[in-house]
């Protein structure tokens, strides 16, 4: 039922969701890399070890698609959530490789009521995600509307 899922006022400033954690493997490097991002480094080894990144490496889409679901696992599977207007901060820190387990958190900045959707906030987050090693590896802010509590969208 929509009234237990968490409600933009559940969102306010300081609050923070843990990310993860995500195991990544060879097998899901690869295969992303065959539909979405097919250069050398993210389909062999070899390529990948001979390249800047030091081994098999996400593509940096990959790394933001697993994020992605990371948020979703952790809070917007569970939340009001309606969507995101875009992302104004993505940034890629540091190859991920086959066999790094990817964790980190979202961080609550701010949050507003929308004046052109009543009954609707804006929530903007800042994510960082490391790797197994505490190396930081994708920063991201972006915003996200949910939708408010019934009794306090009348």
């Amino acid at each position: 039922m929509s009234a237990e899922k968490l409600s933009f006022e559940d969102f306010r400033p300081g609050r923070r969701f843990v990310l993860g954690p995500k195991p990544v493997t060879t097998e899901e490097i690869i295969e992303f890399a065959s539909e979405f991002d097919p250069q050398p480094m993210h389909l062999d080894e070899a390529a990948g070890r001979a390249s800047i990144l030091g081994g098999l490496a996400a593509s940096g889409w990959h790394t933001s698609s697993m994020f992605m679901r990371m948020m979703a696992d952790s809070y917007l599977l569970t939340a009001l959530a309606e969507g995101a207007p875009g992302i104004d901060l993505m940034e890629w820190r540091k190859p991920v490789l086959a066999g790094d387990t990817l964790l980190g958190h979202s961080t609550v900045l701010e949050s507003r009521p929308m004046r052109s959707r009543p009954g609707m906030g804006i929530v903007k987050f800042r994510h960082e995600v490391e790797n197994q090693r505490g190396q930081l590896v994708l920063v991201s802010e972006n915003s996200v509307m949910l939708r408010m509590r019934p009794e306090t969208s009348a």
